[in-house]
């Protein structure tokens, strides 16, 4: 290597001393100013930290005196459905223009006659028989009154006399001839009426089973017909709803106990007829576990009082569905709870006197769609919570929907 070589490699590596300390003292001053910005700059205020209690609404419970409503359904029915048999054989001979299905009948009208030749014969000959048989009574009580004499001229009194001799047999025959004669006639007038076959009260017929030219015998079936008076509507109850109903007695039948409202969709309009329960019946069924009840409707099918007392009414036909509402026992000290305030089957939460959470289980009296009953007596002038809440928790704040102050609690400062 050259001498002039070596002066220029010492040149390239000694490096002037401000090249260095210059870059350090400029970040030292820098964090030096940073440090003392920081400390006299103004401090940030404090943020208070609010915590709001959940905000509810309340209603508060008095007891009250409810009527209580049982629903049920059920099928229009007669309270009366006869078969009509023929007591006597013949052939149809004529019917009523109105033996067909639906047609009315008033108690006593006649709906179809048999043929009655041979009966009317029998009457002739049992009034014939009659009449034979009274005529020889009339000649045995003239015999027995000759007998009388003749056993007088005797000379010996009547006490003595034997029965034979005062034809005592003969004349108690001819007076049962007459009497058998007589019921001859009663029968043969019997079965002669028997031949028009009437309705036995106020009537629609359901069905006919026969008709003009028919030879009927007696037992045989004519017509089935049904009672228009009243209708009835057997409907279940349940064994917890049955506390609520006047069940009355079970040895009366003819009662007026709970009013019952029926009704049923027609025409897309809600038809309603008034009824009242008449009587429970007295078991259970054994496959529903259910009672019954028996509903009755007077004239379903506006038949048998005044027309104007009926305007607008649409008659209540037997066989149709109707669903029931039944006015119940009215109970007092009841306490109805909106749905929206239970939770669970039996739990209600209240808004204490210091705006704090109490949860109250209580015993239930009954339930519906919208209200849950109690008779409970720690409900008695409660703040009822009806606002959810979404973890209700014991002794928690909470604040009034309508109150203008509202409780807070103050957090620590940031």
């Amino acid at each position: 290597m050259t001498k002039s070589q070596s002066n220029m490699n010492n040149k390239r590596r000694m490096i002037p001393l401000s090249y260095v300390v210059t870059p350090i003292a400029i970040i030292f001053t820098a964090i030096i100013l940073v440090v003392i910005v920081a400390i006299f700059s103004p401090k940030p205020a404090k943020k208070l930290v609010v915590t709001k209690s959940p905000l509810v609404e309340v209603v508060t419970l008095k007891p009250e005196k409810i009527r209580f409503v049982v629903q049920s359904q059920g099928t229009v029915q007669p309270r009366t459905e006869t078969t009509l048999v023929a007591e006597v054989s013949g052939m149809v001979t004529q019917v009523s223009p109105k033996f067909l299905v639906g047609g009315f009948f008033e108690k006593g009208e006649w709906i179809l006659t048999l043929d009655d030749a041979i009966y009317q014969i029998n009457l002739t000959k049992a009034q014939a028989r009659l009449a034979t048989a009274k005529a020889s009574l009339l000649e045995e009580e003239g015999r027995a009154q000759q007998a009388k004499q003749e056993w007088l001229l005797t000379g010996n009194s009547l006490e003595n006399a034997p029965a034979l001799a005062l034809r005592v047999p003969q004349l108690e025959k001819a007076k049962a001839d007459v009497v058998s004669a007589e019921a001859d006639l009663r029968e043969a007038k019997i079965r002669l009426e028997k031949t028009k076959i009437v309705a036995p009260y106020n009537a629609m017929l359901k069905e006919k089973r026969t008709d003009v030219g028919q030879y009927v015998n007696a037992g045989s079936q004519l017509a089935v017909t049904f009672a228009v008076d009243y209708a009835e509507v057997r409907l279940p109850i349940k064994k917890r709803d049955l506390h609520f109903l006047n069940t009355g007695r079970i040895d009366q039948v003819e009662q007026q106990l709970d009013p019952v409202l029926l009704y049923s969709m027609l025409d897309q309009k809600k038809q309603t007829w008034q009824s009242h329960i008449v009587r429970y019946e007295g078991f259970v069924d054994s496959k529903s576990r259910v009672y019954y009840a028996v509903a009755r409707v007077k004239d379903p099918y506006n038949l048998l009082n005044e027309a104007s007392s009926h305007n607008n009414k649409v008659d209540l036909q037997v066989g149709s569905f109707v669903r029931a509402t039944i006015q119940g026992k009215a109970i007092s000290a009841v306490y109805a709870i909106p749905r929206s305030a239970i939770s669970g089957t039996n739990t209600v939460y209240v808004l204490d006197k210091e705006n704090k959470l109490a949860i109250l289980n209580i015993s239930v009296l009954r339930s519906d769609a919208d209200y849950l009953y109690s008779q409970d007596s720690q409900l008695a002038d409660q703040r009822i919570i009806i606002t959810k809440l979404e973890t209700p928790v014991a002794g928690m704040s909470l604040r009034l929907a309508n109150e203008s102050s509202n409780s807070t609690q103050q957090g620590d400062a940031l």
